[in-house]
């Protein structure tokens, strides 16, 4: 039991987002695919079952949608902030520090401590690799449901067309229609304008306990400072 608790404790933060997503993700489905029935039963057409729904290109590229959109601000965050800076900010990394900083400031290669991860010590392409993994991982991310968006949207546009007796289109028309950058570019503005209110709201307003924020006693342009 101690054990237990102690890994509850340890794994909080991933615990509950990680519950939260599912609890999100299943109540997305059940609204998903009951505003589906009611369009097709609109229509004259038999519901989906809703295990063919959850298997359906609707459901797959109202999710991926989304995900691509966060997983973009990821990785533009994590790159952006390595030469980016906001006085003030907890989000931004002190004026003097812009850059990928010295392997001593870093703890990489020679200058690397015993509790290090392995790979922080090592020479050449792995700890290049390495020193730049969480933002490749984010970009490829982005990448992948980017992809899975767009097949799985123009399934779901072809559909909607066949329903309306007209001609479906190919991947390479979906890509560029309306369609297909209106779904895009209404996620990228919430996500950028989200990160951008973030660092600048930082700067002025205090969460007392959370690292996204500075200590309630900081001032205003301390910058780089976490609660």
């Amino acid at each position: 039991m101690t054990r237990l608790r102690g890994f509850l404790r340890d794994n909080g933060l991933t615990l509950v987002f990680g519950a939260g997503f599912l609890l999100s993700l299943a109540g997305q489905a059940v609204a998903g695919h009951a505003d589906l029935d009611n369009q097709l039963v609109a229509e004259g057409l038999a519901p989906l079952g809703f295990g063919g729904y959850l298997l359906s290109s609707d459901f797959a590229v109202d999710v991926t949608e989304n995900w691509q959109s966060e997983y973009l601000q990821f990785f533009l965050y994590i790159f952006g902030t390595v030469w980016l800076l906001q006085r003030g900010s907890p989000e931004s990394k002190q004026l003097h520090e812009a850059g990928p900083e010295s392997d001593e400031e870093q703890k990489a290669g020679r200058h690397a401590t015993p509790g290090s991860p392995r790979w922080a010590s090592a020479g050449g392409l792995r700890q290049s690799w390495y020193a730049r993994s969480l933002g490749t991982l984010m970009c490829v991310l982005f990448l992948l449901s980017w992809l899975t968006q767009s097949v799985t949207g123009v399934a779901a546009h072809n559909e909607q067309h066949l329903r309306e007796l007209q001609a479906p289109i190919s991947w390479a028309q979906y890509v560029g229609s309306a369609d297909f950058w209106s779904r895009t570019l209404q996620n990228w503005q919430s996500e950028l304008l989200a990160v951008g209110s973030m660092a600048i709201f930082s700067v002025y307003l205090r969460q007392r306990g959370s690292p996204e924020s500075k200590p309630v006693g900081s001032p205003h342009g301390a910058t780089g400072v976490e609660g």
